[in-house]
């Protein structure tokens, strides 16, 4: 009776865990697409040119801005609504909550514009003129010049003045030159409003970032992102392959051997701050503050390569996805039968004939594999970085057209630390959050491409030698 029932039982618990496992990976992939879902709604509805409201209160006052969230008051007091409303310039503060049940009037007039500017940000309100040397224009003749004027450099634009008018009546003058865009969202059909989110889209990609990274865009981080996960996959891709080589094919299968294997594993596991404190003790003060003492004493004090740079921070993420790319490499030459190596040898070939045409053309899909791994792991990593390199603002760019063309010793800017410096160190936190979601976005986007690429090689190296990963 009792094996019936322990027979019984294993029947279900057979039946049972791959309902199990089934409802794991839907699970996850429910949380991966409700996180992908959060990042493209924030991220990129951010550039859509959203609806201006002029509320009037109880107590008269006037607040002309865009609406953000809800959020109930508590014990049941009502609702609160947080408008943003520009204007840092007038009263210092961009932000404003607004109790629902004050509110008396609320419109959305064609005539609210909303500029951006430096160094103020945005402003929100009406355009009541533009003054130039010869005339002064108003109403739509001053709306199409102001936007014919914003279709040239700054510095070519003509001298002219904005006069500006907010919600409450206050007059702002601000010259033409200092305005980088102006929208009258409230008057754009659906087309204008699809056409200007997509040109907001491109200048988030292609352009710098400017006050404080609560605007602009993140192109530099984006080139020094993908520059670095290059550099770094071009330093530990041979080195990690040589060492599983070594490993498997060459040393001898012993205790030291082993314990290799295992400092190897255990090397995986080391929070990734320890690497950077060892790259800026090794790689920074070590190797380049010996640098510039033999090659560069005419510049010091001021350090040449015994500062955070390019090629040290690639070297650090190199060391800490070495033993990522070892592992994946020998596990990969581990599976390869040894009646390949034996019928090579058999047949006449050396042991170096052997790696090179039977093992390692065989084995590089488990290289790739490594690659893989490491890519998606050096791209997202910020805490090393933090001292070995990144910058929240770089002045030069790696590369330019200046020999030797490209400059390792120079900081970059990096998409990770981007986020993080936005997200917790910028002068407005409430404004940088859209971008937040959106350069998040941008860096899944980013080792998705560096992923897939990879993917792609790998398959086609295994389609080539029809051997298995």
């Amino acid at each position: 009776m009792s094996r019936l029932f322990a027979s019984a039982s294993k029947h279900r618990l057979d039946k049972l865990w791959p309902w199990l496992c089934a409802a794991s990976v839907a699970l996850s992939l429910l949380m991966l697409s409700a996180l992908l879902t959060l990042l493209l709604v924030r991220g990129l509805g951010h550039f859509w040119p959203a609806t201006l409201e002029e509320i009037t209160l109880r107590s008269g006052s006037v607040v002309a801005g865009q609406a953000i969230r809800e959020t109930p008051l508590p014990q049941e007091a009502g609702v609160e609504r947080l408008y943003f409303k520009g204007n840092r310039d007038v009263d210092g503060v961009s932000w404003h909550w607004v109790d629902i049940d004050d509110i008396t009037s609320r419109t959305t007039p064609h005539d609210l514009i909303r500029l951006e500017r430096a160094p103020w940000g945005s402003f929100i309100g009406r355009l009541a003129a533009v003054e130039t040397a010869q005339q002064s224009l108003h109403g739509r003749e001053a709306w199409d010049y102001l936007n014919n004027a914003l279709t040239l450099p700054a510095n070519q634009r003509p001298p002219g003045q904005l006069l500006l008018v907010t919600a409450q009546g206050e007059t702002l003058r601000q010259s033409l030159d200092s305005v980088s865009q102006a929208l009258a969202p409230n008057a754009m059909s659906w087309w204008q409003k699809t056409h200007t989110w997509g040109t907001n889209v491109w200048q988030f990609l292609s352009e710098g970032p400017r006050a404080a990274n609560t605007s602009g865009g993140v192109w530099p981080a984006i080139f020094g992102t993908v520059l670095m996960v290059i550099l770094m996959s071009v330093i530990v891709t041979p080195f990690g392959v040589l060492a599983a080589i070594y490993l498997n094919e060459i040393a001898h299968q012993n205790r030291l051997t082993r314990l290799v294997r295992i400092g190897v594993r255990n090397l995986a596991g080391v929070p990734s701050i320890v690497y950077g404190v060892f790259g800026l003790g090794v790689f920074v003060y070590g190797i380049g503050g010996t640098l510039d003492s033999w090659f560069f004493s005419d510049t010091l004090p001021s350090p040449t390569f015994g500062t955070g740079g390019l090629l040290w921070a690639s070297l650090t993420l190199a060391l800490l996805t070495l033993p990522v790319v070892i592992v994946a490499t020998e596990e990969g030459l581990a599976r390869i039968p040894d009646a390949q190596r034996e019928g090579a040898v058999a047949l006449g070939a050396t042991r170096l004939e052997v790696l090179t045409r039977i093992v390692l053309p065989m084995a590089t899909p488990a290289m790739l594999t490594g690659v893989i791994l490491a890519i998606a792991r050096a791209a997202g990593e910020v805490a090393p970085l933090m001292l070995v390199g990144v910058a929240k603002l770089a002045p030069q760019m790696p590369v330019d057209g200046e020999f030797p063309y490209v400059h390792l010793e120079r900081k970059f800017m990096h998409l990770g630390y981007h986020l993080f410096d936005t997200a917790f160190h910028g002068e407005d936190v409430q404004a940088a959050m859209p971008l937040v979601y959106a350069t998040a976005l941008l860096l899944v986007v980013i080792i998705l491409v560096l992923n897939l690429t990879a993917i792609f090689l790998r398959h086609y190296f295994r389609r080539q030698r029809g051997s298995e990963c």
